[in-house]
């Protein structure tokens, strides 16, 4: 894994030393501590705990929320025109449901008297076709031949 040494003299090789340089540490000079009065002394509270021992210390007003900024009114217009548009679309959208409605009625209905013309009409040609003619077949006259259930007579 590692180079084999060189078998001859060791002593030829030059070596090289790195010395490091030592940094010296930051001086760091603390702030001085000043000493500040509250601009109020504030109120001490001592409670006595029911176990009889007594706490101290100071009390601490609650914080406060930020007041909450009333809000602009709202123009009596601008709602009432806002109603408006939300029903006029309202209203268009019913009446693009009921054309759509009617058409598709009509269509149907139009299909059911198609169906029953068919039907019926079926029904009157089966009539006339079934009652014209002998029991015996149906005769035709074709140029003075008689073809009387698939014969030929001439």
């Amino acid at each position: 894994m590692y180079p084999e040494p060189a078998r001859h003299a060791p002593a030829e090789r030059a070596v090289e030393v790195h010395q490091t340089t030592p940094i010296p540490p930051a001086v760091v000079h603390p702030a001085p501590v000043v000493p500040v009065q509250p601009g109020t002394v504030p109120a001490v509270a001592s409670i006595v705990l029911p176990d009889g021992r007594i706490v101290t210390g100071y009390a601490i007003d609650a914080v406060r929320p930020e007041p909450v900024t009333a809000k602009p009114a709202v123009s009596r217009t601008a709602v009432n025109v806002a109603l408006g548009g939300v029903g006029f679309l309202a209203v268009c959208g019913g009446l693009l449901l009921l054309t759509s409605f009617i058409a598709a009625l009509t269509a149907f209905i139009g299909q059911l008297i198609t169906l029953a013309a068919v039907i019926f009409g079926g029904w009157i040609a089966v009539q006339v076709l079934s009652a014209s003619g002998h029991k015996g077949g149906t005769t035709v006259n074709i140029r003075r031949a008689v073809i009387k259930r698939n014969h030929f007579h001439g």
